[in-house]
């Protein structure tokens, strides 16, 4: 699953990662981490994130296309 942070927080607030970073009072890097798909939130900082940004966990998430099998 791919996390969308970096559209949801411009789409809703208009912020950039900087800006959500400072309102989560967690480094730029974590932010920037989880918007490149290097890392994932913990549950704790995914309910954080949907209370900042007023969504659900849902619309954060990303789904990534499945690839067909070749038999």
């Amino acid at each position: 699953m791919k996390v969308k942070i970096k559209d949801i927080a411009r789409e809703k607030n208009a912020w950039s990662l900087y800006r959500l970073a400072k309102e989560l009072g967690l480094p730029q890097q974590t932010v920037y981490s989880w918007a490149s798909g290097r890392t994932q939130p913990s549950y704790d900082n995914m309910d954080r994130l949907c209370d900042i940004l007023d969504c659900p966990v849902g619309e954060l998430f990303e789904a990534e296309p499945v690839q067909k099998k070749l038999f």
